[in-house]
């Protein structure tokens, strides 16, 4: 069985991904979720990607934001953060998660970026993530842990705390 695709979301999606969106929660209002989720489905600093089976169920999806280029350094050291990373409990530890984590992967190295990094609560998302292979560090606050990816090549890698961003 091939994976399932991997998408930018549309604005129609937004029946199938609320429900998502209200699961991770700080979801003020409901209505203006709505009212803004059509302008995230096409800015060009945010991608929206959504994990879908072949009958067009989606099945999770993955939001993550180019902060653009650093004051100091210009593009050299321009970063994203990975905001949400959601699969729909029934599709969980069926790799849905890695599809999204490799197509978060791939947006980044298009822009290009050189770092993409999140915060996961120690009590599932982190432990999920480093089942992918990622590795997390102490995240300065009680119950999460902080992961990121760096994209430059390896001799140039200085650790975030160190980087002074």
């Amino acid at each position: 069985m091939a994976p399932p695709p991997v998408r930018p979301a549309r604005p129609a999606d937004f029946p199938a991904l609320c429900p998502m969106l209200l699961d991770l929660g700080f979801v003020e209002d409901e209505g203006a979720l709505a009212a803004r989720f059509p302008s995230f489905c096409t800015r060009d600093d945010f991608a929206l990607l959504v994990a879908e089976d072949a009958e067009g169920r989606l099945l999770g999806y993955a939001a993550v934001h180019d902060y653009g280029p650093h004051l100091r350094s210009g593009d050299s050291q321009r970063t994203a953060k990975l905001d949400d990373l959601y699969t729909v409990p029934d599709a969980r530890r069926q790799g849905v998660a890695r599809l999204l984590m490799h197509a978060v992967e791939d947006w980044a190295r298009a822009r290009p970026l050189r770092y993409v990094f999140w915060y996961a609560n120690d009590h599932s998302a982190a432990p999920a993530y480093e089942r992918m292979g990622y590795r997390s560090a102490d995240a300065g606050q009680e119950g999460y842990r902080f992961f990121e990816i760096d994209f430059g090549e390896a001799n140039t890698r200085t650790p975030h705390p160190l980087r002074g961003s």
